[in-house]
């Protein structure tokens, strides 16, 4: 068994299956699932049916402006003082998100990622944001000017792990038990 908290943080371009991971996770492993953007989802829920990315984007500007770089921060190492077990954070957007997660003592980060294409017609797809019907061409300007997108590569760059979802759910999730096997065999000695 590990000894005490394990901290990973997701990273993932939208469509890279960052949630589906997540969920794994959360069923296959226990683990604890939090987010950073789950504040802002929430307050756009009481006012909006369907918020979009760019809803989200521009919200955590506001927040960002309003109470510090760290707002979204200070909410999740709240949580995580309080809990015990294995947490993963998901959505790690910008470089502080690396340093903060970094900031824990067992941590491990895990980049999924996936061709943009793929991406951007998985997003069409599931419909899950009022956004998602985006052209390809509209879906690349917006991960090229949205600031909550630009860091995502480079935080890649620094992770652990990188899963590489353009295969199969199985082939997916066999790279997310060999991360985990690894990471619960390290965390065991």
């Amino acid at each position: 068994m590990h000894k005490g908290k394990i901290i990973l943080g997701l990273v993932g371009e939208t469509g890279s299956g960052k949630d589906t991971v997540a969920h794994y996770l959360d069923r296959r492993y226990n683990v604890e699932l939090l987010r950073f953007s789950r504040p802002l989802k929430k307050t756009l829920d009481l006012f909006f049916e369907q918020s979009s990315k760019e809803d989200q984007a521009w919200l955590y500007l506001v927040f960002k402006e309003r109470f510090g770089e760290d707002v979204l921060h200070k909410g999740v190492a709240r949580y995580i003082a309080q809990h015990d077990g294995i947490m993963c954070v998901n959505g790690m957007r910008m470089m502080m998100d690396l340093d903060f997660i970094r900031s824990f003592e067992n941590n491990y980060i895990i980049y999924v990622t996936a061709d943009q294409k793929l991406r951007w017609k998985r997003t069409a797809s599931r419909g899950e944001k009022s956004d998602d019907d985006q052209t390809f061409e509209e879906f690349q300007k917006f991960e090229a000017a949205a600031e909550t997108e630009q860091a995502i590569p480079a935080i890649g760059k620094n992770a652990d792990f990188v899963v590489r979802n353009e295969g199969t759910m199985d082939e997916l999730l066999w790279q997310v038990d060999d991360v985990m096997k690894t990471i619960l065999k390290s965390q065991s000695k």
